[in-house]
């Protein structure tokens, strides 16, 4: 059978377009296997976090908190904060662009010619994304950009609205739309199949090279194959209920604290739900003045406060009431009780930004706050910033502690020392 080069072209690019699902079947579980979920929230504070007021002067356990940690000390033992980490390749010229690299680690964002590279949690949803309703949950405080990309490096847009993502995990849909998408669903099925056939056929008249490419490809068009199949069985279940009422969105976006609350409430939700296992939340970072007493300056503006003691004081009021909001993220994971342990237990909440400072632009020793999922806490682990493990280390601990055996990611050149397994 003569395949038309058109018709080709057009089904792998719907295949390469979408997420690498090769690890689905492996993943899948009997139910008498089943363990306990494991869960992970990473967090972005793209203006970073002050460091005087953030970390703490003394490395190890006895540490005294820091001004910012002493908000959280009721969760003294149940969190470890981390100093003088960064990622390979990352300068000042480029700071507030290394954002699109938290996740990924790719060295060079912002620069010409630049290239992302699969995050964090993508890499996580390839493994375990198919045993939640929604792989992941990619969530902003403003605006459409985020922490997720692709394996092609393609940024995932974020939802920066609680209440459509509120509809997308708790709102049922009519019975006439849900049977839309099965047909699409269904649709889709059939002309893969279709398209797979011929690529058998065509195969056999291909050189060596050629025969390497369709395979991929064949490869690609099973993945999505399991994607749909995936896809159609969650579509006939019915979505979860909560006891809550729907929230509704600020449309001031100076408001970052109450935006943040907002996206919290419904990351709690999410994992208590089970709906999915996997969020990244990039908070705000407006150049409007947030509506805080005391604050009379645009965030932006006090995030570079060039060492000017008014701004420092008010910057100061920020950032507390966004540590505030950790807390409380924090509290409700815990409070939330899941067989014989809790949420906060069987989620990583990784908190961090693209800047170790603000003001100077400084890519070097990122603020990183880790809480829950396991890990032993109660600790200060300070490395020396003038000869940084790679950020990346910390990300390979995360996967294995979310049940993926991954000994490398990104830059990373193996684990991050110091951090062990409470068990469970």
């Amino acid at each position: 059978m003569k395949i038309q080069r058109r018709t080709f072209i057009r089904a792998a690019g719907i295949s390469l377009a979408l997420p690498w699902l090769d690890i689905f079947a492996q993943d899948a579980e009997p139910a008498s296997n089943k363990q306990a979920p494991r869960r992970m929230v990473c967090i972005c504070a793209p203006l970073g976090l002050h460091p005087d007021n953030f970390f703490p002067t003394q490395p190890g356990k006895d540490y005294a908190l820091s001004d910012y940690l002493s908000i959280l000390k009721d969760f003294r033992n149940e969190f470890t904060v981390i100093s003088g980490l960064a990622h390979a390749g990352m300068g000042s010229s480029f700071a507030h662009q290394a954002s699109a690299s938290f996740l990924t680690g790719v060295p060079g964002a912002g620069r010409p010619g630049f290239r992302n590279a699969i995050s964090l949690d993508q890499f996580a949803a390839d493994h375990i994304g198919a045993q939640t309703r929604f792989p992941s949950l990619a969530l902003s405080g403003e605006g459409s950009g985020g922490l997720s990309w692709t394996r092609t490096g393609a940024l995932i847009p974020s939802d920066n609205s609680p209440s459509r993502v509120f509809a997308r995990l708790f709102l049922e849909g009519k019975r006439d739309d849900v049977n839309d998408q099965l047909r699409r669903l269904e649709d889709g099925r059939s002309i893969l199949d279709d398209v797979h056939g011929q690529a058998k056929l065509l195969r056999s008249g291909l050189g060596s090279d050629d025969r390497d490419k369709l395979d991929e490809y064949i490869t690609s068009v099973r993945e999505l194959e399991q994607r749909m199949v995936n896809d159609e069985s969650w579509a006939r279940k019915s979505k979860p209920k909560v006891n809550v009422e729907a929230p509704k969105d600020i449309p001031n976006a100076a408001d970052l604290i109450g935006r943040t609350r907002l996206l919290f409430d419904l990351t709690h939700l999410a994992l208590q739900t089970d709906s999915t296992r996997l969020i990244t939340i990039m908070l705000a970072g407006s150049t409007f003045t947030p509506p805080i007493e005391g604050v009379t300056l645009g965030h932006h503006d006090l995030s570079h406060h060039g060492k000017e003691p008014s701004k420092l004081a008010q910057l100061k009021i920020v950032e507390e009431e966004t540590m505030k909001t950790v807390r409380d993220l924090l509290t409700k994971l815990k409070q939330s009780r899941e067989a014989d342990s809790n949420l906060l237990d069987r989620t990583t909440v990784f908190l961090g930004s693209n800047l170790g400072d603000g003001s100077s632009h400084s890519t070097k020793n990122l603020p990183v706050l880790l809480a829950g999922g396991g890990f032993q806490h109660g600790q200060h682990l300070a490395f020396n910033p003038d000869n940084p493990p790679p950020l990346c280390n910390l990300y390979v601990n995360l996967l294995q502690r979310i049940g993926i055996e991954a000994a490398k990611f990104g830059t990373s050149t193996g684990t991050l020392s110091g951090l062990g397994f409470s068990g469970g």
